[in-house]
């Protein structure tokens, strides 16, 4: 992962924007800050890892991958902010509007938002893609990050606080605000091969367990994690009233659900004749995680 991190980055470095106006290139400055602030980069390795099994290149689900990474990057930076979950820490370092202010950090999260677009309708995407894989990325880009994906799930987990809620509740959530743009990552790698349909099913089963699992796990460390190795304030989930999974089910519970949706993903891979042990072994080390 660590190979494929730096490549991932230096491709990110490479779409962001020039300015020769001081102002702007504080915006720009500011947009750099989150995106290179490390992260275990699980949507650009599922586009390029979906796409290679699909005998895809993997230059040419680049594009489709640092635009989804943009998307992510953006909904961090305004999950932080005051307005929403007030955190100051990320990823071990200080928050986008700790460092630059709440108004710039708004403004670098709406611009990864745009350059994402940009970036997935890019000429060099559509170079390498083509434009109707192009439109079509652009088309699910859109849908996942919107209010019937990531948008839609946060507004429920805003609503959410404070109030007690079901697991089918907490699943509808999640589906949204964390599943989809995992969701998203598998089919923009699958759409950049030119998958079957069947390929494409299988690619959404196996993201929607694993996305599933990752969010559980992240309910999980947040009670037994440390601020040093989870990189960001533990325990935020109870001081902000939020139901999770972990205190709805108990973390015995979480574990053995999130071994269950492991396994279902590792299974919904025999779809595919090409070798889908580095997928495999990923669902699990994505399960056993520390951070």
């Amino acid at each position: 992962m660590s190979e494929f991190t730096q490549k991932v980055e230096k491709e990110l470095l490479s779409y962001l924007p020039q300015s020769d106006n001081e102002d702007i290139k504080k915006l720009i400055s500011s947009m750099e800050y989150s995106l290179m602030a490390g992260g275990k980069r699980v949507r650009p390795y599922l586009v390029i890892a979906f796409s290679k099994l699909c005998n895809g290149s993997e230059q040419a689900a680049m594009p489709f991958a640092c635009a989804l990474e943009m998307i992510h990057t953006y909904s961090l930076i305004h999950d932080d902010l005051p307005c929403m979950d007030n955190d100051d820490l990320r990823r071990g370092k200080p928050t986008n509007h700790k460092v630059y202010g709440e108004a710039t950090a708004l403004l670098a999260g709406s611009g990864l938002l745009t350059l994402a677009f940009e970036t997935a309708l890019s000429e060099r995407a559509i170079s390498l893609n083509g434009y109707e894989k192009c439109v079509r990325a652009a088309k699910l880009l859109s849908e996942c990050a919107g209010t019937s994906g990531m948008l839609g799930g946060q507004m429920i987990d805003l609503e959410s606080e404070g109030k007690s809620v079901t697991v089918e509740h907490l699943r509808e959530m999640d589906a949204k605000k964390t599943g989809a743009l995992i969701i998203a990552a598998a089919r923009l790698g699958c759409i950049s091969a030119g998958a079957s349909k069947e390929q494409e099913k299988a690619a959404v089963t196996y993201a929607s367990d694993i996305g599933l699992a990752f969010q559980i796990v992240d309910d999980m460390l947040d009670i037994t994690s440390t601020t040093e190795a989870l990189g960001k304030n533990v325990g935020s989930d109870e001081e902000n009233e939020k139901s999770t999974y972990a205190a709805l089910l108990g973390l015995e519970k979480c574990r053995s659900l999130c071994e269950e949706l492991t396994a279902d993903a590792v299974r919904s891979l025999d779809v595919f004749s090409e070798d889908t042990q580095e997928l495999k072994n990923f669902a699990y080390y994505l399960l056993k995680r520390e951070n």
